[in-house]
C-alpha cells in the first residue's frame, strides 16, 4: 500500500506520490505539521502543485497531436496550468484575509491558509489523474471548441472533487468557531470568480492548431463569462 510507508523513507522518486497520496487521504502533516517543520510542510504542497499541475498541463497542451510543432505548446501549457492556480489563489488571500478580519477571526487565519493550501496541493493531483481521460478525448473527438469545455469540465470537476478535501482540513476550524462554515463559502464564491477571470487571461492553454503559438493572445484583457457563453452557443449551433 502507498500509505505503509511515510514519505521521508520512501525513494526521492516516490515521494511525490506518496506525498500527494497523504493530501488526499488528509494527512495530519499537510496542515498541522505533524513531524515536519512549515517551511517543509509548504515545499512540499507547492511542489505538488506544480508538479501535477504541469502534467495535465502537458496533456492539456497536446490538442492535434503530439508532433514537434506542438511541443511549445505543450511547455507554455505546464507552465502556465500551475501558474493559473496560485495565482489565483495567491489574489484571493487578500480579500479572504479582510472578511477574517472583519469577523474577529484574524489569528485563525494562518490556519484558513494552510488548509487552503493543502486543498490546492490536492486539486493538481486530482487534475493529473485526469489526464489520461482528456488524452483519450482528443483522439476521439478532435474538435477545438469542444476541447475547450472538456478541460473547462475537468477543473471544474477537480475543483468539486477537491471540496472534499477543503472540508475535512477545515473540520478543526469550524468546530473551533462555526463562522469558518461561512468563511468557506465565501472563500468558493471568490477562488471561482477569480479562477474562470485568470483562466481566460493566460490562455492559451489548450492552442488553435492554425493559430502561431504564444505565451499569451493578445487580446488577453475581456470578460471571460461573454467568451464562455459565445463558445457554448458556437458548440450547440454546430
Amino acid at each position: 500500500m502507498i500509505a505503509s510507508v511515510p514519505p521521508s523513507r520512501a525513494l526521492w522518486w516516490q515521494r511525490p506520490f506518496r506525498h500527494a497520496d497523504g493530501v488526499l487521504r488528509g494527512a495530519a502533516w499537510a496542515v498541522a505539521g505533524v513531524n515536519t517543520s512549515r517551511r517543509r510542510r509548504v515545499a512540499t504542497l507547492l511542489m505538488l502543485v506544480f508538479g501535477f499541475g504541469a502534467l495535465y498541463g502537458g496533456v492539456m497542451g497536446g490538442f492535434a497531436g503530439v508532433t514537434p510543432d506542438r511541443w511549445l505548446q505543450m511547455t507554455y501549457s505546464a507552465v502556465k496550468v500551475p501558474l493559473l492556480l496560485l495565482a489565483t489563489f495567491a489574489l484571493g488571500l487578500p480579500s479572504y484575509y479582510v472578511v477574517h478580519a472583519l469577523l474577529g477571526l484574524s489569528r485563525d487565519f494562518g490556519d484558513a491558509v494552510r488548509a487552503l493550501l493543502a486543498t490546492q496541493a490536492g486539486l493538481t493531483v486530482i487534475l493529473a489523474s485526469f489526464a489520461p481521460v482528456t488524452a483519450l478525448w482528443y483522439l476521439s473527438v478532435p474538435d477545438y471548441n469542444l476541447a475547450l469545455l472538456f478541460n473547462a469540465a475537468m477543473f471544474g470537476l477537480a475543483s468539486l472533487s477537491a471540496q472534499v478535501m477543503l472540508r475535512r482540513f477545515y473540520r478543526p476550524l469550524i468546530a473551533r468557531d462555526p463562522r469558518h462554515r461561512t468563511l468557506l463559502r465565501v472563500w468558493l464564491g471568490i477562488y471561482a470568480f477569480i479562477g474562470v477571470q485568470m483562466g481566460w487571461t493566460l490562455r492559451p492553454f489548450i492552442g488553435q492548431p492554425d493559430i502561431p503559438t504564444a505565451f499569451f493572445r493578445q487580446d488577453a484583457i475581456g470578460n471571460a463569462y461573454e467568451a464562455v457563453w459565445n463558445i457554448v452557443v458556437r458548440v450547440l449551433s454546430g
